[in-house]
């Protein structure tokens, strides 16, 4: 039998995000005022179209790449308020099943708590045949907690959400996961949130001409072109398989335009670019 845990403690508060709540409010403040970010507090519209269905965002400390996911969640918060957030994340640690799911239970931040929607997260197992329930592989993972605070920040406590993380990520699972999450939402105001960094480590001019082949192929709804990009250019993207289960869901919803929010790099904020990690902040719309 998995191991059940109803409640998901925050395993990178004071390390990747600020770990009180003011402090923290005041962090995500300073991300969206920052000048690599969108430069204004978000107004969350309440009657907004919700034509965003999909996002990228990155998943490093808030004073990395804060700014640039930043953008993401000022997108949103334009764009009206989903009612179910499904967040995929690469496994850092190679710890639990390879494609993991969280189906009970809720998730803890200096902000709050979050609730799992179970009859979501069941039937993403369901329609997948693939993903398993696996509480202890979500128990280390910073990808998908880094995301929670921003949208806590905007929507409180009213979303519901369900946490992906992926140790697999070929084509052909990540597809599956994909179609998996399109069928149990497609009824639903709900958004699929990507959680991935560019590439790492490299000096800033090889960063950016190698993440702007891979976003080219995210622009183009091409998740096909992206593996073949990642792949050619050896780009070391650690969440590729997210972004190739969003897109794929994203289709199969109607996604018609994938908007670039914005790309940084971590010398833009600390100014050393000899060896750089890449951050993107995306949009998909219907």
């Amino acid at each position: 039998m998995p191991i059940r845990i109803k409640s998901r403690p925050p395993a990178v508060a004071g390390a990747f995000y600020e770990g009180t709540p003011e402090s923290l409010r005041r962090q995500i403040e300073e991300c969206f005022l920052h000048p690599l970010g969108p430069g204004a507090l978000p107004k969350v519209n309440r009657e907004g179209p919700r034509r965003i269905i999909g996002l990228i965002c990155p998943h490093a400390g808030y004073m990395y790449s804060g700014p640039v996911a930043a953008h993401a969640y000022h997108a949103l918060a334009s764009d009206g308020v989903p009612d179910v957030v499904v967040v995929l994340g690469p496994n850092h640690y190679g710890i639990g099943s390879p494609l993991a799911i969280m189906n009970q239970g809720h998730w803890e931040t200096p902000l709050g708590e979050v609730s799992i929607d179970e009859d979501v997260a069941n039937a993403i197992v369901e329609y997948s045949g693939i993903i398993e329930v696996d509480d202890v592989a979500h128990m280390r993972e910073h990808s998908i907690e880094v995301q929670l605070p921003f949208l806590q920040y905007l929507y409180g406590d009213s979303f519901r959400f369900v946490p992906i993380t992926m140790l697999m990520q070929d084509l052909e699972s990540s597809r599956i996961v994909g179609r998996a999450i399109a069928k149990a939402i497609e009824d639903l105001n709900a958004v699929i949130i990507a959680s991935t960094d560019f590439t790492h480590y490299e000096p800033q001019e090889n960063a950016e001409r190698k993440d702007q082949e891979a976003i080219k192929r995210i622009l183009a709804l091409d998740p096909e072109g992206l593996v073949s990009v990642v792949n050619n250019l050896a780009i070391s993207m650690c969440g590729v398989g997210p972004v190739i289960a969003m897109l794929t869901a994203c289709k199969e919803l109607g996604a018609t335009t994938c908007v670039l929010l914005k790309y940084a790099t971590s010398g833009d904020v600390t100014g050393d670019y000899t060896s750089v990690v890449g951050y993107g902040a995306l949009s998909v719309l219907k």
